[in-house]
Parts: structure tokens; sequence; C-alpha cells
């Protein structure tokens, strides 16, 4: 019998899989007994990331809106089949005041971090999903349901996200279950102007002490595509480390997170 938590004979499909919390999922989903296909922008890492895995890639731009379906196509074609849908690829950008945002960029964030992950599954129910059901997997972030300084394009386009997953869960039931993760901070790339110079101070401000790693996220999203969660669909797991609930002090000014969000600007990942 197969384990609860176990993916045998399933496949998979990770984007922005060749870092970060990406490649965390693809690694985890693999080690669960899945096959996966991950894609990226840059080929290079594709390839050495599908190596790696024994799996399968494609490189490609998620905000290019011929790429989810040539994805879909791909992995079912390379991998016979398309289980499950991680849409991790994201962007921060851009990042400043609202009122400074110019709304051509602004859109960006929509493109990417809203709309490619719609494309992905409406191409994943085509290719596979309908006939013959899955699960996807959404990651959001926790930020998403408060306020912080120069995210407010990209809180409100995963909290856009958020939604898009409820309604998808609803529509696509019973046969396609669609749930989202939301991770607080986390030691990546993309977040490093955050927690490259403050991270014990900001581990001290969370209940379980320490900021998250890839590996935190990537047991979730597990979890969620596994039959172990299979009466779940339409929820949000919150991996924050206590985020939400860390003691009143800690708080009372605002948050170390959010006053590193003031004082730093991102990086590209």
């Amino acid at each position: 019998m197969t384990p609860p938590y176990g993916l045998q004979g399933r496949a998979a499909v990770v984007t922005g899989a060749t870092r970060g919390i990406g490649l965390a999922v693809a690694r985890a989903l693999t080690e669960a007994g899945a096959r996966v296909c991950v894609t990226a922008r840059d080929a290079r890492d594709v390839r050495r990331t599908a190596a790696e895995l024994g799996g399968a890639g494609l490189a490609g731009d998620v905000a290019d809106p011929a790429h989810p379906r040539a994805l879909a196509e791909f992995c079912v074609r390379e991998l016979g089949r398309l289980d499950i849908v991680v849409n991790n690829a994201a962007t921060n950008r851009p990042y400043g005041p609202l009122m400074d945002v110019d709304p051509l960029v602004w859109r960006t964030a929509f493109t990417v971090n809203v709309e490619a992950p719609l494309r992905l599954v409406q191409q994943a129910w085509r290719a596979w999903m309908r006939d013959h059901g899955g699960t996807v997997v959404n990651i959001c972030t926790e930020g998403a349901v408060h306020v912080g300084p120069h995210v407010g394009a990209y809180g409100t386009s995963k909290a856009a996200l958020l939604h898009l997953t409820r309604q998808l869960a609803g529509e696509l039931a019973p046969g396609v279950r669609v749930n989202s993760v939301s991770p607080g901070l986390i030691r990546t790339d993309m977040a490093r102007f955050v927690w490259e110079h403050a991270e014990p101070r900001l581990a001290a401000a969370l209940p379980l002490a320490r900021i998250g790693s890839p590996q935190d996220v990537a047991r979730a999203v597990v979890w969620l595509a596994s039959d172990a969660a299979e009466w779940v669909t339409g929820a949000d797991l919150v991996v924050d480390g206590g985020t939400r609930v860390r003691a009143a002090s800690a708080s009372a000014t605002g948050s170390p997170v959010q006053d590193r969000l003031r004082d730093r600007a991102p990086t590209d990942p």
C-alpha cells in the first residue's frame, strides 16, 4: 500500500524550480516518488536541475502567454501524465510606495504572480487533469493578509492569488484539489535583502526562534499534494514560524521584517 505521503507514479511540474523554494519543492516531490518537470528562465539551470532530479525540464518565462501551454504539453509528453502543479515562480517588482509605481510596471506583478498560475492550471486541466484529476499548490505569502512598506504590488498580487486559489478550488472540484502555501520570511535569494544582515534579530522576534528554510515550505507542499490531504481544498497553509502569533511587544512598533523592508531594496532573484 502506498504511504499517504507517497507520490509514486505521479508527475509534477514546478515553476521557478532551479533555486530557493522551487528547487526545494522539486527535490521534495522527487524524494516522495513523483517524477518532476522543472521550468525557469535560464536554460542551463533548467538542464542542470532536471538532470539532478532525474526528471524533465523546459526553459521559459511564465510571463510569456505561450509558455504554460508548451509546458503542460511537454510534461504530458515526457512524463506521460501531469498530476501536480506547483505555481512557485514570482516577482517582487515593482518595489516601493504605490504612489510612485508606474501602472505599466504594476502589471508585471500580476502577470507573473496571478495570470501565469491561472494559465498553467488552465493548460494542465486541458492536457490531463480534466479527465484524470490532480492537485494544484500555489505559493503565496504570509504578507498577503497585511500591509507592509514598499511591497504593495507584491502583496496585492499575492492576495489575488489567494482568492484565485479558492475560486479554482470551487470550480475544479471534485476532481482537482487546489490549495496554497503562504510562507513567512524564508532564507532565499529573493528575500536576502531582508534577512542577510539581520537574521539573529529577525529570528528572535519569532515564536519558533528562526527564519524559515525552503525545505519548510517544500514539506508543506508535499503534504498538500499527497493523499494525506485528500479532503483539503481551497485552503491556505501558513508556514511562518508563528509570525501571526508573535508576542505583542515584538510588533508594537512594527515588525522587524517591516523595518528591513523600509531600509533595504531588493535585488532580482
